[in-house]
């Protein structure tokens, strides 16, 4: 399934659903509650941090969209990835990029606690559960749309990777 949302520039992205040919990525979109968006466009936070869910084929310079959840949902903007890490412990994120990060530390802490059951296991291999790790990616030229995108499917909570066709 493939869904296109017509860019500003007059030119499509291209979200592919299923079966994505991992070298057509150029970069990914992610939920953000419409209570923390504007953090990225109004405050000049510029690292997004979450559970690393999607995260393989991301690449400096490629893009990050980003979908407003919750409430008046839609792509509501873009950015470009200038560095991905990637780490057990999110807390240590403040160490590296302190304020810039668009949560505070009792907002992460909290999401923290909800995903503490979180853990990894192999079904081939019987191995011991390990800890998620967790991504930030730090975001360049934050540009917010002068309106809000409608996507014909929600994004989901781990993110989509975009394709460009």
């Amino acid at each position: 399934m493939v869904e296109h949302l017509r860019h500003k520039r007059n030119r499509y992205i291209y979200i592919i659903f299923n079966h994505i040919s991992m070298s057509d990525v150029i970069g990914v979109a992610f939920p953000i509650p419409k209570s923390y968006i504007s953090r990225f466009f109004d405050d000049g936070k510029t690292v997004f941090v979450k559970p690393a869910t999607i995260f393989k084929e991301l690449r400096a310079g490629m893009k990050f969209i980003f979908y407003q959840s919750h409430e008046d949902t839609g792509y509501v903007g873009e950015a470009i990835i200038k560095k991905t890490v990637i780490l057990e412990d999110p807390f240590s994120f403040f160490k590296i990029y302190g304020d810039d990060i668009y949560l505070t530390k009792e907002e992460l802490e909290n999401y923290f606690e909800a995903k503490k059951t979180w853990t990894v296991t192999s079904k081939r291999r019987k191995s011991k559960p390990r800890k998620r790790r967790w991504i930030a990616i730090e975001l360049d030229s934050i540009t917010k749309y002068d309106t809000p995108i409608k996507p014909e499917r929600f994004v989901p909570v781990s993110g989509q990777y975009i394709k460009s066709d």
